[in-house]
């Protein structure tokens, strides 16, 4: 039995589409679940220093569930202009859900991931979309149930 431990190379990986339906869902489950994805971790040949993750489209939203009382107290901050004087933005997340509901899963995601060059290039195979549409059929995505 060989005693090596195994680094996936470039070419030994196959990516594959999952298309996830996280209408009354829980936030954060789902998010988890879809940082894995991402990550690879699911894959027997996940090596941390390489991007060994899987393409998600993210659909419906809009529709997602928070417990507690999360839609009125959490809070996303911004710096549209970071380094001016009053540049800080509040935004609490009904407001966020009425004005761009994707990015209630993007943020929660993206702060999954790692923050370096790696985590960035798993975001970009994050797609997320607020309706039950999305234009990414001809990649054939497979439905993936989340457990929240």
């Amino acid at each position: 039995m060989s005693q090596k431990t195994y680094s996936a190379k470039a070419g030994d990986i196959k990516r594959q589409w999952h298309v996830i339906d996280v209408s009354d869902k829980v936030l954060g489950r789902a998010a988890s679940q879809i940082a894995t994805l991402l990550k690879g971790k699911h894959k027997a040949i996940y090596t941390p220093s390489i991007d060994t993750g899987d393409h998600v489209v993210v659909i419906n939203a809009d529709k997602v569930k928070v417990t507690g009382t999360k839609e009125q107290d959490k809070m996303y901050y911004r710096h549209p202009r970071a380094g001016f004087p009053g540049a800080l933005k509040i935004t609490n997340l009904a407001k966020l859900r009425q004005r761009h509901p994707e990015d209630i899963v993007i943020n929660a995601v993206r702060r999954m991931l790692p923050r370096n060059a790696l985590g960035r290039q798993m975001m970009t195979k994050l797609k997320v979309y607020a309706g039950d549409t999305h234009p990414h059929a001809a990649q054939k995505p497979a439905a993936f149930e989340v457990e929240a």
